[in-house]
């Protein structure tokens, strides 16, 4: 079995990818119950910008509004996405779906150093932001363990220097 510097586990490719999917569906729920004020806030600038249409000439001024919601939503819920995965992992050491698959994210150059917001800012910046502008990259960060030598590492952990163990 691989190991870290420290001598620790690597984590596998299944346990990380549970980790994902348990921590992905943790954002999912959290954009739903966001996702339902939104939608009943667009829907009702709809219906006023409808029942004005007639009367005001600058009614059709309106019916931008709700792109303008919908951006607000998305910013909303990148936000959202920083907060759990770099200050909600700064206070607690883990996300959710680390915790389940009893993993731990270490730096490289320094493995009993605290993971501080700067690294994890980094880890988070590479992984879900050029995830979301550049195509296919979630996908190729994401299987990039696979062949990676030595510690298994995926691209936003190279760019932040750290791996992840297994720690149970």
């Amino acid at each position: 079995m691989p190991r870290a510097p420290n001598g620790m586990p690597l984590a596998n490719f299944g346990d990380r990818l549970l980790a994902y999917l348990i921590d992905a569906a943790v954002l999912v729920g959290v954009a739903l119950v966001l996702a339902i004020p939104t939608v009943i806030g667009m829907f009702a600038v709809f219906a006023g910008a409808a029942s004005a249409a007639g009367d005001n000439p600058n009614a059709g001024l309106l019916f931008g509004l709700p792109l303008l919601i919908e951006l607000g939503y998305v910013v909303l819920i990148v936000a959202v996405q920083y907060v759990y995965h770099v200050e909600m992992f700064g206070r607690t050491g883990v996300t959710w779906g680390k915790r389940a698959m009893k993993l731990q994210i270490i730096r490289t150059d320094n493995p009993g150093a605290p993971i501080d917001r700067g690294v994890l800012a980094k880890r988070w910046a590479t992984q879900f932001l050029a995830g979301t502008v550049v195509p296919f990259f979630s996908y190729i960060d994401g299987l990039w363990q696979l062949w990676d030598k030595p510690y298994q590492q995926c691209l936003h952990d190279k760019a932040a220097s750290t791996i992840v163990v297994k720690v149970g």
